[in-house]
């Protein structure tokens, strides 16, 4: 999740192992393996999203209806949000083979015709990251969305000939993380189009039951619900603190996880109640104790927490800015009253009447 769009490649994939927070949205090697067996298989089983899932479930059972395939499918929101899992319930519902790839292994047009000319009628093509493909393949992916046929390219200068291809029909399913940078002649070739929202703590609570049962782990509802409010409102995050609690459960009592052993499991993991960890409050400590709450210039910031500033700005901001703990403005970065809360600390000149913002600013 970015709020600049001014780069094609996400902090995340740059900057941040995810297994080093706990709190990314990014799946790691770990969460890659356990999603797959934690996956609902239908929609009836998908947990959230409520306005999507009847969308969706209006398309695919219309195109059975008519024998047909189903229209394509644009799934955009933050990581962990389920677009993944979506993409293979679509294939399910559908009967249909499913093929995964992503945006960035497709540079060139030729990657994309090896691709296409392989499916088989009405499979289900899965692009990850859909906005980081070449222009090339993109341009080429137009015409099979729309005709369902690509032309390949033989031969180089004034001899070069184009051979029209056809293809089966075929449905794809594209996500993306930023859907501002796709293109609007590819936006409307999708038959429909959904944005993931994040989830409610009680959306997260049943995530985590359900999550719960599939791993044989004992949670009552305080406990799920002491999970679920630190979880930033992401199911990948949700599932990952699940296992980590689960292993403190499993060490320091008797297995079953409470409100009690839920918080004290996560204080280990230094992931505090509103689910910010320890870079988010060290982005918010230095702001507030070194600078006064602001406003103070972005690489100021990332050298006071000793990180680098496309860290700072694309990973813990984004989070901090949702929360309303942290403002951006044209002076620089400004922690809000919910921050000086948030760490329980006074913003200086809250006492003195009339000449806080003077204070605050040094205007």
């Amino acid at each position: 999740m970015n709020w600049d769009d001014t780069t094609d490649t996400s902090a995340e994939e740059r900057f941040v192992d995810p297994a080093e927070r706990l709190v990314d949205s990014v799946a790691g090697r770990e969460d890659q393996a356990v999603e797959a067996a934690l996956r609902p298989k239908d929609l009836g089983e998908f947990i959230g999203q409520e306005k999507v899932r009847e969308q969706l479930d209006l398309v695919l059972r219309a195109a059975r209806a008519r024998g047909a395939t189903a229209d394509h499918v644009l799934l955009s929101g933050a990581p962990g949000l389920g677009k993944t899992t979506l993409s293979m319930i679509i294939a399910a519902e559908m009967g249909a083979p499913i093929r995964i790839t992503s945006g960035p292994a497709i540079q060139h047009a030729g990657d994309l015709a090896a691709i296409l000319s392989s499916l088989q009628e009405g499979e289900v093509l899965f692009l990850d990251e859909i906005h980081r493909m070449s222009r090339p393949a993109e341009e080429m992916l137009y015409m099979a969305m729309e005709d369902f046929r690509v032309d390949v390219i033989v031969g180089k200068g004034p001899g070069a000939t184009a051979i029209p291809l056809e293809l089966p029909p075929f449905t794809l399913v594209g996500a993306t993380t930023r859907a501002g940078l796709l293109p609007p002649p590819l936006r409307d070739r999708f038959g429909f189009t959904a944005h993931m929202e994040f989830y409610e703590p009680t959306e997260l609570e049943r995530v985590l039951h359900r999550s719960a049962g599939l791993l044989d782990v004992e949670v009552d509802a305080p406990g799920a619900a002491e999970i679920a409010g630190r979880s930033r409102g992401t199911p990948r995050i949700a599932n990952r603190l699940l296992r980590r609690v689960r292993d403190y459960a499993q060490v320091k009592a008797d297995g079953l996880i409470t409100r009690e052993i839920a918080a004290a499991a996560l204080a280990v993991y230094e992931v505090d109640e509103r689910g910010l960890d320890r870079l988010d409050r060290a982005v918010l400590e230095a702001l507030l104790k070194l600078f006064g709450g602001g406003p103070v210039g972005l690489s100021t910031l990332a050298v006071a927490v000793g990180e680098e500033r496309e860290t700072v700005e694309e990973v813990a901001e984004p989070f901090l800015v949702r929360e309303g703990l942290l403002a951006r403005t044209p002076r620089g970065r400004v922690a809000t009253p919910a921050a000086w809360a948030h760490l329980g600390l006074t913003a200086p000149g809250s006492s003195a009447a009339g000449n806080g913002q003077q204070d605050l600013f040094g205007a």
